[in-house]
């Protein structure tokens, strides 16, 4: 499972620096559901370094709001991860 969150944090930043990129030479771009599916099968921490190291989408309000509802989503995923095996733990 580590290795399935590397890789695909690393492609996630990978792939916000080609939309980036592409951004800048006026190309055609990768769309905003790609990067936000990405973000949400696991890429997060690539997501928000891509974003911080190419200043890519962080003026995009609607854009923060849904990495931002995303990464909440992960966070209560991991709480209540650990509450159930924590309660299968007592039994």
């Amino acid at each position: 499972m580590l290795y399935f969150f590397i890789i695909i944090n690393l492609i996630t930043f990978a792939t916000f620096a080609l939309d980036k990129w592409k951004a800048v030479k006026h190309k055609r771009r990768i769309s905003e559901f790609s990067l936000l599916y990405l973000s949400f099968i696991g890429g997060t921490a690539g997501a928000v370094l891509g974003m911080l190291f190419f200043r890519h989408k962080v003026s995009k309000k609607s854009f923060l709001w849904k990495i931002g509802f995303i990464i909440f989503f992960h966070i209560l995923l991991g709480f209540l991860y650990q509450f159930v095996l924590f309660s299968f733990r007592m039994c």
